[in-house]
């Protein structure tokens, strides 16, 4: 098995695409008006209008803007640069500055516009490196 995607439900996907096409600087596919991905190299961000939901059983299923429990993540090359480069535009968003985690992260942690939580982070520390494979 393999880890493919997650999918956020919104009621403004073209507010939502273009947001994460900012912050991540990836390109996002739109197949339809209603749906769209961002493709990294080992996972993709899919965001789907609510009008999907009629296609997995109804409106009933999923509530748009909704998420309390799931922080989208993405590694990136240096956390404090691309805060730096992204401040302004996130703005109020922001939840964490850059900070160290004690397993060797360092994270920024904001909102996208629908409210979830997404996290920034680059492994800082020796063991938090060579868990992700990356050479100190």
């Amino acid at each position: 098995m393999n880890f493919s995607s997650v999918r956020i439900i919104t009621a403004n996907i073209t507010q939502l695409t273009q947001f994460y096409a900012k912050v991540t600087g990836v390109p996002v596919n739109q197949y339809t008006d209603d749906f769209a991905e961002v493709r990294t190299p080992n996972a993709t961000l899919a965001i789907g209008s609510t009008r999907t939901l009629a296609l997995f059983g109804g409106s009933g299923i999923a509530d748009a803007a909704s998420n309390r429990s799931v922080i989208i993540e993405f590694m990136v090359d240096d956390v404090d640069i691309t805060y730096s480069d992204l401040e302004q535009y996130l703005g109020d968003s922001v939840v964490q500055k850059p900070t160290t985690m004690p397993w060797g992260n360092r994270s920024l942690l904001f909102r996208d516009p629908d409210g979830n939580l997404v996290n920034f982070f680059t492994p800082v520390t020796p063991e938090a490196r060579k868990r992700f494979g990356i050479e100190s």
